[in-house]
């Protein structure tokens, strides 16, 4: 199977992707199922997973009050701003998976910080290792380091916000119906693909305007 790990939806504060345009994107890149991760909240992920004709995971990318961890496999929403310790026991509590996106990434304010991980990596399932709207290539090597030593499995994802970004990293991994075999699928899986342009991060600040919210610099993103 072919998986992006880290997709958004319109239902993120900084997405237009309508549950439609994902569909048509995932056929178009050839995968088989994604996790849909949108900002502090799983609405669009049930909504993909009602309709789709693939298999979609619910996830939710929950800002903690350290930075972002994504949950996968959920059922009911986490709320934002919890402390990475509650955030990952909530997570745990429903038989999800604790999942890290774009770890130690130099730029991005909302990465969850190397001391607020090491807080938890004892709690932590996966780190993503390959997102591809890293800005430095090197935090991806440097994530994989991390994931290496503290023997954590590895993941990669798109961090899709526009829909043509969709599959431009994922795995290639063993089917999977649950948490338990997505763990097993992914410590023999593949990572798949490159890092986006830098102008997609132009795409996000756009849908925040479109949206009348206040924006941030393109890069913090």
């Amino acid at each position: 199977m072919r998986v992006d790990l880290h997709v958004h939806t319109r239902h993120s504060r900084d997405s237009l992707i309508t549950e439609q345009d994902v569909i048509r994107w995932v056929a178009r890149r050839g995968l088989d199922a994604l996790a849909i991760t949108d900002h502090n909240t799983i609405v669009g992920a049930l909504a993909l997973a009602d309709m789709a004709p693939f298999q979609v995971i619910v996830g939710e990318e929950i800002m903690s009050s350290e930075g972002e961890i994504i949950g996968l496999f959920l059922e009911k929403e986490i709320p934002p701003f919890l402390t990475p310790q509650e955030t990952v026991a909530r997570i745990r509590q429903q038989g999800g998976i604790v999942y890290i996106p774009h770890p130690v990434d130099r730029v991005r304010e909302s990465s969850l910080s190397y001391v607020a991980l090491m807080s938890i990596v004892d709690q932590v399932d996966a780190l993503e290792v390959l997102n591809a709207r890293v800005t430095f290539a090197t935090d991806n090597e440097l994530a994989a380091e991390i994931a290496e030593a503290h023997h954590l499995l590895a993941g990669a994802g798109s961090d899709a916000h526009q829909g043509f970004e969709i599959g431009h990293a994922h795995m290639e991994m063993a089917p999977f119906h649950n948490a338990d075999e997505f763990r097993i699928a992914l410590r023999d899986g593949s990572i798949r693909g490159r890092i986006s342009s830098p102008l997609v991060h132009v795409g996000s600040t756009y849908a925040k305007v479109a949206k009348g919210l206040r924006v941030r610099p393109p890069f913090a993103n």
